[in-house]
């Protein structure tokens, strides 16, 4: 028997091994949320951790954020071009350049090291995590009014973060001076070195338990798997051409023109072409994208139309093709402004699942909440220090083709993680004085779209507030004959003379003290016609609170009445119509 075949890993050899890199990196991602300094990181989770192989495509990810897995293999690139003959064993990269890597955008720091195993460089370890600061005119560094990169804090191409396993305290220097709360972001960059240490000696342990070459070879059939299953799936559904368009209400500086996200699919066999060249002009504002995360975004509604607990590698992102137009909003020129990226994945994704229900059957799905933060920063009126606030937020779940919307969830590619109260008011000069589900806000439907929520605040001192929201001006759709659901909204001091109403993208408004912040997210759309709800559902609706009485009779036709034992049907009411 020759060496190539000796070398060829069995079905269950690449699983064990699939499965010990899955572990490993799941250690990473604990340990990352567990040091964080941050409350991005230990409670909204806004990181992700990743393996690779030499050549940066990753292997293994812990699916928190999917959007990373376009950006570990860019940041990794960038690494390589830098100091790819240059690479060594206690070596350690920072990297947060869009551009130059493949950061979402600046606040999204990545730390690289490479794997060596008997002097042979394998791969890297990787986490990318978001930062509370990285300078730039606004606190949070997420100006949702940047017209260029340069507006959007300090930005690192590969730079060199760790020697032999000792850190550069000069690039510590540097970071410290231009972050408003610098004790946070450095605490959080050595968590992430931290975890990616502990990655390199789990996996240097395994290459010496399974052998460094088997593991090699199980890495090419965990690519080549990855890249097989997907393509077999593919190759099941029907064969056409579909598009769709979905619009983000607009970029931050341009406030009464919709950016265009526009989709052609093009389906043959176990091919599939995500054509996006119809999409609009890259953007004023920071509203553009980076096509590594159209790639990664393109992935994530793959997988959730096949399997979501399939393996995800770059093996998956090789499986298709994705055709961008350079200039326009998906891939576009620097220094472009990219920070409030996530409103336009979420209109791609949207795009995408709407041209997609015409190729798989019985998937369909109605249009989410969308994404959104709030970025607050002040001084603690009792430490005096500088503090960041910063939260993730979703809305109303869409409706799907056999199930009701989530309420008060993360939609599409979005996957953090709401901070508790009892956080925010320990740690910010706010306290959270309403936070409850909005009824009637969910799309109705034959499956109705999760609720919205609103979340109001109540400001302890002077502030500045930016946010970052989207479908506030455009809802989000229904799907087959399904209503739209309520648009988003946000207000400084409702009910007040001063009362003020921010469009969807807004930085550095002044807070006072004693100053009330009001967010309203947005309900997701409903599936279906609404007349054709069962009425014994929209009765449960409304003992959940879900659907106000109005709102049963109003969108589906059902009266109810308030009998001795709570809300019951109204015998009296006549024959619903499907006719909406």
């Amino acid at each position: 028997m020759n060496d190539a075949c000796v070398m060829q890993p069995g079905p269950i050899e690449v699983e064990v091994a699939r499965a010990s890199l899955a572990g490993i990196v799941q250690e990473m991602q604990n340990l990352l949320f567990r040091t964080g300094f941050s409350t991005i990181i230990r409670e909204s989770h806004d990181a992700s951790c990743a393996i690779t192989n030499a050549k940066g495509e990753v292997v293994a990810q812990h699916i928190v954020l999917p959007l990373h897995i376009g950006a570990f293999p860019a940041c990794c690139a960038a690494v390589l071009r830098s100091y790819g003959d240059d690479l060594h064993a206690g070596d350690a990269f920072l990297i947060n350049h869009p551009y130059d890597g493949g950061s979402p955008h600046a606040p999204d720091m990545a730390v690289i090291a490479p794997i060596f195993v008997d002097g042979n460089f394998i791969g890297f370890c990787g986490s990318i995590a978001h930062k509370s600061d990285i300078g730039g005119p606004v606190p949070g560094s997420c100006s949702g009014q940047a017209r260029e990169t340069f507006n959007e804090g300090l930005h690192l191409p590969a730079v060199r973060y760790e020697t032999g396993f000792q850190r550069n305290l000069e690039i510590e220097r540097i970071i410290a001076s231009n972050s408003r709360t610098p004790e946070l972001v450095l605490g959080d960059i050595r968590g992430q070195l931290g975890c990616v240490r502990i990655g390199v000696q789990r996996v240097e342990a395994l290459a010496t338990k399974s052998g460094l070459a088997r593991l090699l070879a199980c890495y090419d059939r965990l690519l080549d798997g990855a890249r097989l299953r997907l393509r077999a799936s593919v190759a099941e559904w029907a064969d056409g051409d579909y598009e769709a368009e979905r619009f983000v209400d607009d970029d931050g500086i341009e406030l009464e023109k919709p950016v265009r996200i526009h989709v052609r699919i093009h389906k043959r066999g176990d091919e599939i072409l995500f054509d996006f060249c119809g999409s609009a002009d890259q953007t004023r504002g920071p509203a553009n994208i980076r096509p590594s995360l159209v790639r990664a975004a393109c992935l994530f509604c793959l997988v959730s139309l096949i399997d979501p607990h399939m393996t995800m590698n770059s093996g998956s992102l090789a499986a298709f093709e994705v055709r961008l137009r350079e200039g326009s909003v998906l891939d576009p020129r620097f220094p472009a402004p990219v920070n409030t990226y996530n409103p336009t994945v979420h209109a791609l994704v949207e795009a995408v699942f709407a041209a997609m229900a015409n190729i798989v059957p019985g998937r369909g799905r109605a249009d989410g909440c969308g994404g959104r933060s709030i970025i607050v920063g002040g001084r603690n009126t009792s430490a005096g220090k500088a503090y960041v606030q910063y939260e993730l937020f979703g809305g109303g779940g869409p409706a799907r083709a056999s199930k009701d919307g989530v309420s008060g969830t993360m939609v599409n590619q979005a996957n953090g993680k709401v901070t508790p109260v009892e956080i925010i008011e320990s740690e910010f000069a706010t306290r959270v004085t309403r936070f409850e589900l909005i009824p009637d806000s969910g799309g109705a439907g034959a499956f109705r779209g999760g609720l919205g929520f609103v979340r109001e605040y109540l400001s302890l001192g002077d502030a500045r507030f930016s946010i970052r929201s989207s479908k506030h001006v455009i809802a989000p759709e229904g799907a087959r004959g399904g209503g739209a659901g309520r648009a988003g909204d946000i207000h400084i001091n409702p009910g007040a003379p001063d009362e003020k109403r921010l469009p969807t993208r807004y930085a550095d408004y002044p807070l006072r003290d004693g100053d009330r912040v009001r967010l309203v997210t947005p309900g997701g759309g409903g599936f279906g016609i609404a007349r054709d709800r069962a009425p014994e559902r929209v009765l449960a609706d409304v003992r959940e609170g879900y659907v106000t009485p109005d709102g049963a009779l109003g969108d589906y036709g059902v009266a109810v009445r308030l009998g001795d034992a709570g809300w019951e049907l109204d015998p009296r009411q006549p024959p619903r119509s499907s006719a909406a």
